[in-house]
């Protein structure tokens, strides 16, 4: 199944997306039904309980995906976490960190797809683009192992880990460099773990239709259920957390690495099963 934070007048609210009928809000479903951390709370026993609601709502009910406004998948996070150096890249001659390296952005940078995207420039004009798989967490993890870590997986998005290059944030203030507001697109949804192979999708990232990145989730140094256990033996993961596992080598071609964000760039990030995540710069 796939989820979508919902903007409407009266706020926002969890939908669900269905293929041959559109966008269905829960406001309905049932308790604790009608947001994306309680829906990625209420377990397996919920997502059979939203099934069969679905089944049950006639046509009118239903929206077109062109006439609603997308926000955040998960628009209030709890946490997001970030993993550096994930990816295997051709021709790095440094060892590969023996564990995640792990780091976080402000859950208060987090926007969804097709937004527009501006920051004081006074504090960077260096900025880039980069893909990831986004985790979101579904049953509380604490000290889980590796077996039974996609196990507390409620479903997967896409993330675009906008960051700083400027050497006194990409350096200093990984933090900062990372969370200033907008600076975590997540969408444009969530899909449940049955329909997405997180182990060896592709993903990719363009700027104005060139692609500046192309890899698989094959090439993970440390693979998602090696990632949830790792945090979640220093810090409890709770539902709806976001865990963002990491971002593939830049392309050396055409634009290289050197081309960072401008006014008027179309940013898109999409993966395999998940969809297309698009923010423009302004």
């Amino acid at each position: 199944m796939r989820f979508a934070t919902v903007i409407g007048a009266g706020g926002t609210t969890v939908a669900a997306l269905v293929d041959d009928r559109g966008v269905l809000p829960l406001a309905g479903a049932g308790p604790g039904l009608d947001s994306m951390r309680g829906l990625a709370a209420s377990g397996p026993a919920g997502l059979r309980r939203v099934a069969e609601w679905v089944l049950q709502q006639p046509p009118r009910r239903y929206r077109s995906l062109e006439d609603v406004e997308l926000g955040p998948a998960v628009p209030d996070p709890g946490a997001v976490y970030t993993v550096g150096r994930n990816y295997s890249t051709p021709g790095d001659d440094d060892p590969p960190p023996a564990r995640p390296l792990v780091y976080a952005k402000l859950p208060t940078s987090v926007s969804g797809h097709r937004a527009v995207l501006s920051w004081d420039r006074s504090l960077t004009a260096n900025v880039d683009p980069e893909v990831e798989l986004g985790v979101v967490i579904g049953a509380t993890a604490v000290a889980v192992r590796p077996v039974e870590a996609l196990n507390h997986v409620f479903g997967y998005t896409c993330v675009d880990d906008i960051s700083s290059r400027d050497p006194w944030l990409d350096g200093d203030q990984w933090l900062l460099g990372k969370s200033l507001a907008g600076f975590c697109p997540v969408g444009p949804w969530v899909v449940t773990p049955d329909e997405v192979d997180a182990h060896a999708a592709r993903l990719g990232c363009t700027i104005n239709g060139t692609p500046i990145q192309d890899d698989t989730t094959g090439h993970l140094r440390h693979p998602v259920a090696d990632v949830i256990a790792y945090i979640s033996r220093h810090a409890p993961l709770r539902p709806g957390d976001v865990i963002a596992t990491g971002t593939p080598p830049r392309l050396a071609a055409p634009l290289g690495p050197e081309r960072h964000l401008r006014p008027g760039d179309a940013v898109t990030c999409w993966i395999e099963g998940i969809g297309e995540l698009t923010t423009t710069i302004g």
